[in-house]
């Protein structure tokens, strides 16, 4: 039997047993392996961006190339992703432009509630507090954010409760 999980989203009881059920309750991972775990490396950023929309949607409504243009150009301006375009390889951005682009896919596909997992590893100084930035301009948009994070100063600097 699949582990499940019993949370309250919005007064709502919602239980979790898979990815989509979280998803489907606007809620998003961001996981600490992103090369590993999230970015599909040889997908563009723009399908990357697009792809939690996407399954949502359901793989036989696809978005057409100019709809999934029009959000990627709409989140990459957002977030400040420094890309060549949004047909660039995912694979051939700095891990923090990576990082932006799963950020930015939760972000346009309406997650409410978001687990970040060591949200700024492998990323440089600068992309560090890019994506800080970012998180609290999500925090103060209403978004609720559950940090994992081995950087005490980090959870520190971010964080409003620390557990």
């Amino acid at each position: 039997m699949a582990d499940l999980i019993k949370v309250k989203i919005n007064g709502k009881d919602v239980k979790i047993s898979k990815p989509l059920d979280a998803m489907k309750n606007a809620s998003g991972y961001l996981p600490e392996d992103r090369k590993g775990d999230v970015i599909i490396a040889d997908l563009s950023v723009r399908e990357n961006l697009i792809l939690a929309q996407q399954v949502l949607r359901g793989f036989f409504k696809p978005y057409s190339k100019a709809e999934a243009a029009k959000i990627a150009d709409e989140y990459i301006k957002l977030l400040q992703v420094k890309t060549a375009s949004q047909d660039t390889p995912i694979k051939a951005l700095s891990g923090g432009n990576q990082q932006k682009v799963v950020l930015a896919k939760w972000i346009a596909a309406g997650c409410k509630v978001l687990l970040v997992d060591e949200p700024t590893r492998g990323v440089d100084v600068g992309a560090k507090r890019e994506i800080y930035e970012i998180l609290n301009s999500l925090l103060a948009d209403g978004l609720a954010i559950l940090m994992v994070s081995s950087e005490l100063p980090e959870l520190i600097g971010t964080c409003d409760r620390i557990c």
